[in-house]
């Protein structure tokens, strides 16, 4: 399995994961046995103490039958590339291989370090399943995010 960067999952809403939860009438400890997740790891989530791993949520939110957006809460006007992967459940090797792009750029991408071709933009956008304006417009996001900030 290729390494998962551990930083923190922006637009996490622990309180919501906690709604869905309860919506399901499950336990912490069901989620985690159901989900194949530590019971460690969604106590940790729900304190505030960790945020997650994109590719642990997306197995949560199957579990509780909830889209990711629901967990990850990021309006779409300021949504960048990677948070439309994030939003899909996938990690950037994930995305590359589904779309025919190395893992490096795939990052670079998300960083706007490199231009984006009309070739993958495409290939993003069918992946994410959203249309060439979307990924356009995230790529901008992440183009014209200020001096610093994270992509």
């Amino acid at each position: 399995m290729p390494n998962v960067t551990r930083r923190i999952l922006k637009g996490f809403d622990r309180q919501a994961l906690i709604d869905a939860r309860a919506a399901a009438t499950m336990t912490q400890g069901d989620l985690a046995r159901i989900a194949g997740v530590s019971l460690t790891a969604i106590r940790d989530w729900e304190k505030g103490n960790n945020t997650p791993q994109v590719d642990k949520l997306a197995i949560v939110a199957r579990t509780l039958d909830v889209p990711l957006s629901t967990l990850v809460v990021i309006a779409e006007i300021d949504r960048t590339l990677a948070d439309l992967r994030i939003l899909a459940g996938l990690t950037q090797p994930e995305l590359g291989k589904a779309a025919g792009i190395s893992t490096t750029a795939v990052g670079a991408l998300e960083r706007a370090e490199v231009g984006l071709s009309d070739m993958r933009a495409a290939a993003l956008a069918e992946t994410l399943a959203v249309d060439v304006a979307t990924v356009r417009h995230a790529y901008s996001n992440a183009k014209n995010r200020p001096l610093g900030a994270p992509a």
